[in-house]
């Protein structure tokens, strides 16, 4: 029988407020995202999500990997070209280094 965390993860998936999104290379875990939908199924956990990536955002922003127009009504997130300078990249942290690589996933398809 599965524990209750997969249960969740299993309805959230099933709801479409959760995709796998890719494989830890470390642990060979699955590491999801979270989609707008998961606005309507669990709010809390969405708005908690939105806080955390706008953190990680800032954070890559600060250091120059993604470029934000903070006077713009509404700022959009781009790619630097320091987020493809492979040296640079082996800086971050691994929590660094993963929101990075979502931003390039997001924003490139």
């Amino acid at each position: 029988m599965a524990n209750k965390e997969d249960e969740i993860i299993s309805m959230l998936i099933l709801e479409g407020a959760l995709e796998i999104g890719a494989l830890d290379a470390e642990s060979g875990e699955f590491l999801y995202t979270i989609t707008p939908k998961m606005k309507d199924v669990m709010p809390e956990l969405y708005e908690e999500h939105i806080r955390f990536v706008n953190k990680d955002i800032l954070n890559l922003w600060e250091k120059g990997f993604v470029d934000i127009n903070f006077l713009e009504e509404d700022p959009v997130v781009k790619v630097s070209k320091k987020a493809f300078n492979k040296e640079a990249v082996s800086q971050l942290s691994k929590q660094e280094s993963w929101a990075l690589t979502e931003v390039k996933r997001l924003l490139l398809k």
